[in-house]
């Protein structure tokens, strides 16, 4: 009898010990996976609420992102010294987002880009636009994914924190035809500086796509000085040239010879200034860059910028066939975050894309989408410091 109860609390604490080791191993696990955090971010001006989900990992990095537009509000990485500061342009409140016309951190869609005239044709018939960018359509139009209320669910793995946001665009929405199903995931690995954004959609008609992510980065910190002495490479050997109203002409013009040249790693100021046509039309860069690429649907290294200041390095992989390099040339010094001032150059944007205008350029890599086809496609904003 006596060896029978000894037995019974032997057998009793073994169950405790490994209930509390289980536990501990689900903790620490927990605790290497990261976390994400939900908050209110207030209420549009029509009344639907919205969240803000911060995501952080133990590398450092945090990345914030609300369900309005789908936007990468803040994103936070370490310096060379382990310092993690904020490196994308933006608002502290939604109501800056709501007025905002920059499209910061936003999702952009339908079509990214411009639309040339406000019109493309499928099979024949012509679909009209909105233009809201002189004689043009950009970024989707006047309420582009930008300014739309996304539905977000919080996805954990052991692998890092994911957030999915999901919008169906309604057929004829800003002029385009086909209910439009979209889906946004956005994952912060555990164990390494990324942002990862994958994109997927489907279609009930023939349409038009364009998605990509339009956050501002400044990789010596949001509202710190201009981005002239950040150091670029682009891997492309040909770009898109434009004209006045920065419409594809068509061409595929070699970079070489040219200040589209960033095969070699240069600085973004050295030519920025210089009198060629291009720049003259851009006030700056602001060009679709074709992308060098191993083939097939896989990741490719697009672009990698570099701050000598803080050290910070981000590189750009996408299965996407180009991207647009902008430099801020168009912000006017209005407030942001802090009420600090980002003036022109305060950031440069490198949208993963396919080409301006491709509906109207049967040359140029195809945006149709059709019924039970699928779109898929995937970024990565790759962070270190050195």
């Amino acid at each position: 009898m006596i060896n029978a109860k000894r037995n019974a609390r032997t057998l009793l604490c073994a169950l405790i010990l490994i209930g509390g080791l289980s536990l501990a191993s689900s903790l620490s696990s927990q605790g290497m996976r990261g976390t994400i955090k939900k908050e209110s971010f207030g209420k549009t001006t029509g009344g639907e609420q919205i969240d803000i989900y911060t995501l952080s990992n133990k590398k450092g990095m945090e990345v914030a992102i609300t369900n309005f537009g789908a936007t990468v509000v803040t994103l936070k990485v370490p310096d060379r010294a382990g310092k993690a500061t904020d490196i994308v342009l933006g608002y502290d409140t939604l109501d800056g987002y709501e007025k905002g016309t920059s499209y910061f951190g936003a999702t952009v869609g339908r079509y990214g880009n411009r639309i040339a005239g406000g019109k493309f044709s499928i099979d024949g018939k012509t679909y009209t636009l909105p233009k809201n960018n002189g004689e043009n359509t950009l970024h989707g139009g006047i309420v582009g994914f930008n300014k739309k209320v996304w539905k977000a669910r919080e996805i954990a793995s052991k692998g890092g924190e994911s957030l999915e946001m999901t919008y169906l665009s309604a057929d004829g929405e800003e002029g385009f035809p086909g209910n439009l199903s979209t889906k946004v995931v956005f994952t912060l690995p555990a164990d390494r500086n990324e942002l990862k954004i994958d994109y997927t959609a489907t279609t009930d008609k023939d349409t038009v796509l364009n998605l990509t992510n339009h956050s501002y980065f400044n990789l010596a910190g949001e509202g710190n000085g201009d981005i002239l002495d950040h150091v670029m490479t682009l891997h492309a050997k040909q770009f898109t040239p434009v004209d006045k109203g920065l419409i594809p002409t068509g061409e595929l013009k070699n970079v070489a010879g040219t200040p589209m040249d960033f095969n070699n790693a240069t600085a973004i100021g050295k030519r920025i200034n210089e009198s060629d046509e291009q720049l003259v039309f851009g006030k700056g860069y602001d060009h679709n860059w074709v992308l060098t690429r191993a083939g097939g649907s896989e990741l490719s290294i697009a672009a990698e910028a570099y701050d000598p200041k803080s050290g910070r390095k981000l590189e750009v992989l996408t299965t996407e066939p180009g991207v647009q390099f902008y430099s801020g040339n168009f912000l006017d010094g209005a407030k942001g975050k802090g009420n600090k001032p980002y003036p022109q150059r305060a950031a440069f944007c490198l949208e993963t894309q396919h080409f301006p205008d491709s509906p109207n350029h049967p040359n140029f890599p195809s945006t149709l989408l059709k019924p039970n086809a699928g779109f898929h496609s995937q970024t990565v904003f790759r962070f270190s410091a050195k």
